[in-house]
């Protein structure tokens, strides 16, 4: 397999992995499933692109077409991380909030409701900006260890 999707996947892997003792950290409770959670720390999409870019740079050179490209990719990867899929978790929030709202209108409603129950979206879908920047650090040591070994 290409040496720098190995290191952008082994990375991603990782990120995911971490997540587990860090949610256990914080919360105090043991969560396996984080392994395949989205959102959180660290941001394992800013990890496989962060690792990607570093281990071009290394091996190519900062001047290079690929490392241009890692680098833009990884930044609009990164962005979309803590923009837009944070603020559509964040909305989420609010669409959930409002089953609630619906439920206590319910009870003062003297018509014949019947309530279908959907299962609640899924309110973490992006990231931090810590969470973003924890991921690349993440990145950036695996790509660069990553790129040592290969010399080796």
């Amino acid at each position: 397999m290409n040496r720098g999707i190995s290191i952008a996947l082994t990375s991603i892997g990782i990120a995911q992995a971490l997540k587990i003792p860090l949610h256990y950290m914080k919360k105090k409770e043991w969560k396996p499933e984080q392994f395949l959670a989205t959102g959180g720390m660290p941001s394992s999409h800013s990890a496989g692109v962060s690792s990607l870019a570093t281990y071009i740079a290394l091996k190519k050179g900062v001047s290079t077409i690929d490392f241009a490209l890692s680098v833009v990719f990884g930044l609009i990867v990164m962005y979309d991380a803590q923009g837009i899929r944070r603020q559509t978790g964040e909305l989420t929030l609010k669409v959930n909030d409002l089953d609630e709202l619906v439920d206590k209108i319910k009870e003062d409603d003297p018509v014949k409701y019947e309530e279908k129950v959907p299962d609640p979206l899924k309110e973490v879908l992006g990231h931090k900006p810590g969470e973003v920047i924890g991921g690349a650090l993440l990145g950036a040591a695996i790509g660069t260890a990553g790129y040592r070994l290969s010399k080796k």
